[in-house]
């Protein structure tokens, strides 16, 4: 998960040196450079896109490039992590388990409080850097750092986290990192003055939010059990987180600038709610394996084999806190 998503912030940092380069064809064609920066980066996403059809494998068995052996490591640690490797028909009441469950409301308020400030980052980091006083491609250019120790903390932050088996500890952690990126940016009173303060709190901006957004999205994937809850639990997840990213977009309008007071604000302000929505997380599936932990052994339950249809309601059941 922290792979394909670090991806998302080394994009950004490609992007940026895509789109410094595209601009100079402003005028070809009678079109405005980001309009080639759209038209080219489209086109690439489409080709992506269908090659994509042919070679991803929906299960191990159908890949082409695994060795029989390999196939068999790779269905063996599937079925050692979770339940993924078990056949599970359709039932609308593993949807609506999905909906009962707080846990699952709460995995969605991490990704709805960490969406915003993500969104609004990721569209308007050039347009941040540009109103410090630079000029549109420089801007471009100077938005690839701060993406790239995004990527870098996105990836040691997943595997920091995988090692402890702890997410929200580490959300919280890299959630302040950005709030500390944000107070950076709305004190700073003269950012045209005062460039490099600003430009400083952006580093800090994108080190905590996309390190935390790749341990949230994989919450969902690490502690809800059963194929069918499990997928309903994903899309309730970005659904609901999405919405932070459509009143993001309003935010960071062009008379703000070069403050952007009222964008910073809400990112900041849904940073901190993360920070709480992360401890609140914490707690109440700590409090849930302790308790558990007691059932476990008042009952002497130790079932055979594998997770069945209770899914993490059995008694066996950790949540990765």
């Amino acid at each position: 998960m922290a792979l394909f998503f670090s991806a998302a912030s080394l994009a950004g940092a490609f992007g940026g040196i895509l789109a410094y380069g595209i601009s100079f064809m402003r005028g070809t064609a009678g079109k405005e450079g980001w309009a080639w920066i759209f038209i080219l980066e489209g086109i690439a996403t489409v080709l992506i896109g269908v090659a994509a059809f042919w070679f991803i494998v929906d299960w191990p068995q159908k890949s082409t490039f695994l060795a029989p052996d390999e196939k068999a490591y790779v269905e063996a640690r599937l079925k050692a992590d979770s339940d993924a490797s078990n056949t599970e028909q359709f039932e609308w009441s593993e949807v609506w388990k999905a909906f009962r469950d707080p846990k699952v409301w709460l995995y969605c308020a991490h990704f709805h409080t960490l969406s915003l400030p993500l969104y609004t980052l990721s569209l308007f980091l050039p347009s941040i850097i540009k109103s410090l006083g630079y000029t549109a491609s420089n801007a471009q250019l100077l938005s690839i750092p701060p993406y790239a120790l995004a990527t870098t903390l996105t990836v040691i932050y997943a595997i920091t986290a995988e090692k402890f088996r702890r997410r929200n500890v580490f959300i919280m952690t890299s959630s302040l990192t950005g709030i500390i990126g944000y107070i950076i940016l709305i004190a700073n009173t003269s950012p045209v003055k005062h460039p490099g303060v600003s430009y400083v709190g952006t580093f800090f901006a994108a080190a905590g939010i996309y390190p935390s957004t790749a341990l949230a999205l994989s919450l969902p994937a690490i502690n809800v059990s059963g194929q069918t809850k499990r997928a309903t639990a994903t899309g309730m997840q970005i659904t609901i987180g999405n919405l932070g990213a459509v009143l993001g977009t309003q935010l960071y309008r062009t008379e703000t600038a070069p403050r952007y007071v009222l964008g910073h604000s809400f990112a900041l302000g849904y940073l901190c709610l993360n920070v709480i929505v992360a401890g609140t997380t914490w707690w109440v599936l700590h409090r849930e394996n302790r308790k558990r932990d007691v059932l476990e052994v008042e009952t002497a339950q130790r079932k055979e084999g594998g997770w069945g249809a209770e899914g993490d309601d059995d008694v066996r059941w950790r949540f990765t806190t």
